[in-house]
C-alpha cells in the first residue's frame, strides 16, 4: 500500500509541475499578438470627423502623418484617417478596450492595416509609452476579425487542476476502501 501512495503522490506533484506553466504564462497561454485599432466599416462619415477631430485635438493623437504631404494622407478615405488617429490614440492610452471605442465608430483588429510606405505601429511596437516606427497609412481589415479577450479560466488551470482532484479521490479510496 505504502508504493501505491508514493506512486499517487508523484503521479500528482507531476500534474499540479506540469500545469502550472501554463497557468503563470499569462494570457491563457497564448502568445501575445499584434493589434491596431481601426475604423469600422459601417462608421458613419460623421462619426468618424467627430472622433478624428477629438482624437487629434484633446485626444492628444499624433496626426502629422495624416496631414496633407504626410506619409497616411488621404483625402478621398476617412476610414484611413480615422484609424491613423484611432490607433495612435489607443497605443498612448494603454491598450485597452475603452482607449478604442471612439463611440462605438472603432474596432480591434489583428490583421495589419500597414499600405505602400506608410508603417502602422500595432500594440506590439509599444514600449514603456514609447511608440516605434509610427509614420503609417491604412487599409481596412474585415469587420469580423477574431478580436477575442476574454478571461476564460477553463482549459488552462482548471482542467489540470480537476484532473489532479480526482487522482487523489480515487487513490484516497482505493487505499482506504
Amino acid at each position: 500500500m505504502s508504493k501505491i501512495c508514493s506512486f499517487s503522490m508523484f503521479v500528482l506533484i507531476l500534474l499540479v509541475a506540469l500545469s502550472l506553466p501554463k497557468c503563470l504564462m499569462g494570457q491563457r497561454g497564448v502568445a501575445p499578438r499584434d493589434l491596431w485599432c481601426v475604423a469600422k466599416n459601417n462608421a458613419a462619415d460623421q462619426a468618424l470627423q467627430e472622433a478624428i477631430n477629438w482624437a487629434c485635438g484633446q485626444g492628444g493623437a499624433n496626426c502629422g502623418p495624416i496631414q496633407q504631404g504626410g506619409a497616411c494622407y488621404d483625402s478621398n478615405d476617412i476610414q484611413r484617417t480615422a484609424s491613423w488617429a484611432f490607433n495612435d490614440y489607443y497605443l498612448k492610452n494603454g491598450l485597452t478596450d475603452d482607449a478604442c471605442y471612439f463611440s462605438n465608430t472603432a474596432a480591434l483588429t489583428s490583421l495589419d492595416p500597414s499600405f505602400d510606405k506608410c508603417k502602422f505601429p500595432s500594440s506590439l511596437s509599444v514600449n514603456n509609452g514609447s511608440i516605434y516606427a509610427s509614420t503609417g497609412t491604412i487599409q481596412m481589415g474585415p469587420d469580423n476579425a477574431d478580436l477575442s479577450s476574454s478571461n476564460r479560466a477553463g482549459g488552462t488551470w482548471f482542467l489540470p487542476l480537476f484532473t489532479s482532484y480526482l487522482f487523489v479521490v480515487f487513490t484516497w479510496l482505493i487505499h482506504w476502501h
